[in-house]
C-alpha cells in the first residue's frame, strides 16, 4: 500500500519543524498531538502555540486529516515566520535609533568643543587687550569663517582692536594725535 503522506505535508508549506506524537488512549481511540516549532523565530511567544490535537479512531483520523491540520498548521507557521520578521525590523530600528542617538549626542559634544574653543580664544584675546596688545589680540580672535554663529560678536571686536592700531584722518583723535605729533617736531 502507498500513502503520500509526506508529499502532502510537504505541500502544506511549513516553515519550522512539526512534531507530531501519536498515542493510543483505549482500544479504538487514538490522540494525534502537532507541534509545530520554528527556532528561527526569536520571539519567545512562539512557545505559547499550543499544539493542535485530535482524537479519534484511526478511521476516523484518516479521513479529513490534512483538511483538519493545514489551516491551523499554516496559520501557526505563518504567525511564526510575521513574528520573526518583525523581531528583525525591531531590532533594526534600535540600531538606528542608537545610531541617530549617538550621532546626535556625538553633533552636541562637537558643538560644545567649538564654543569652548570660541571662548577660548576670544578670552586671550581679551587678555592682550588688556595689556595693549592690540594688534595680537586682532589676530587671536576667532575666525569669521570658523564661527558664522559668532560673526557679529567677532567683528565688534575686530572694529575695537583696529581703533588702536594706528591713527586715522576721518576720526576725531586721529586729528588730535596729528597735532600732537607735530608739536613735538
Amino acid at each position: 500500500m502507498q500513502t503520500n503522506f509526506f508529499r502532502q505535508l510537504a505541500n502544506l508549506n511549513l516553515t519550522g519543524d512539526l512534531q507530531i506524537t501519536f498515542r493510543a488512549t483505549t482500544e479504538n481511540s487514538f490522540v494525534l498531538s502537532l507541534l509545530l516549532n520554528n527556532e528561527q523565530c526569536g520571539d519567545e511567544a512562539r512557545k505559547l502555540i499550543p499544539p493542535l490535537n485530535l482524537r479519534g479512531t484511526a478511521e476516523e483520523l484518516d479521513n479529513g486529516f490534512f483538511e483538519t491540520i493545514s489551516i491551523p498548521l499554516q496559520t501557526a507557521s505563518g504567525l511564526m515566520v510575521d513574528m520573526e520578521s518583525f523581531m528583525k525590523q525591531l531590532e533594526e530600528a534600535k540600531k538606528k535609533s542608537a545610531m541617530e542617538k549617538g550621532k546626535s549626542e556625538k553633533e552636541k559634544k562637537e558643538k560644545e568643543a567649538k564654543e569652548k574653543k570660541y571662548n577660548e580664544a576670544l578670552q586671550k584675546a581679551e587678555e592682550l587687550e588688556k595689556e595693549g596688545k592690540y594688534k595680537e589680540a586682532w589676530t587671536a580672535l576667532p575666525k569669521v569663517s570658523e564661527y558664522p554663529d559668532f560673526a557679529e560678536t567677532i567683528r565688534k571686536k575686530q572694529d575695537e582692536y583696529e581703533r588702536h592700531f594706528a591713527p586715522s584722518l576721518f576720526t576725531e583723535n586721529s586729528t588730535d594725535n596729528m597735532a600732537e605729533n607735530q608739536e613735538n617736531y
